[in-house]
């Protein structure tokens, strides 16, 4: 099984790992790991036409051709493009057209929503106090989106560094059970079960 992942360029250095290895857990003893291949789009994923040109060419090519292939998007790309996770699922749908295996996902609002759940780790590596973002992970909102609100404790923490995405969410994700972000955000879930149900697995609840 061969499922290629197409994501934003920093996404592929910090999550993937943690991904591949999640899956692999919970594949023990249900059915082989997949081959997660992440295609880094250095940026935002393609919309409209391109969007369907690279995920035919993803299943179709003649030597390593994907079983299957999912976009994973954020809302909140700096434009108005989607209104909200649905949104932006049904538009790379349409956009794909009428293809089974092409699963769009998305982090709501951004990447850092799924970061959230472990505060006390952000708190410590930021050397900050700051209290947590209150609600659900996923619909902290597009004003002060999660990525911001990790950049601004960082920015008045005794760390003394900027946040960085591949060096500090790296070290967010290291330390803790994807398990407790999986729990508390369902898009992340919703991800994580396309690729245990298309591998044979048991999908999490």
């Amino acid at each position: 099984m061969r499922i290629t992942l197409i994501v934003e360029g920093e996404t592929e250095l910090v999550f993937m790992p943690c991904l591949r290895d999640f899956v692999r857990c919970r594949l023990t003893g249900h059915g082989p790991m997949p081959k997660l291949i992440s295609m880094n789009q250095r940026g935002r994923i393609p919309t409209g036409g391109k969007l369907q040109r690279l995920v035919e060419t993803l299943l179709n090519d003649r030597h390593s051709p994907a079983d299957h292939v999912i976009a994973l998007t954020d809302v909140y790309t700096g434009t108005t493009d989607f209104k909200d996770a649905e949104d932006a699922k049904e538009k790379m749908r349409k956009w794909v057209g009428n293809e089974p295996r092409f699963h769009p996902h998305v982090a709501q609002h951004d990447f850092e929503a799924w970061l959230l759940p472990y505060w006390s780790t952000i708190k410590r590596l930021a050397g900050h106090n700051g209290a947590a973002p209150s609600g659900q992970p996923e619909l902290v909102n597009h004003n002060q989106p999660p990525a911001l609100r990790l950049r601004k404790i960082f920015a008045k923490g005794t760390c003394r560094r900027a946040y960085v995405k591949t060096r500090d969410a790296k070290r967010i994700l290291k330390d803790n059970d994807l398990m407790v972000a999986v729990g508390q955000c369902p898009e992340l879930r919703a991800l994580v079960n396309t690729i245990l149900s298309v591998s044979g697995g048991t999908v999490i609840p």
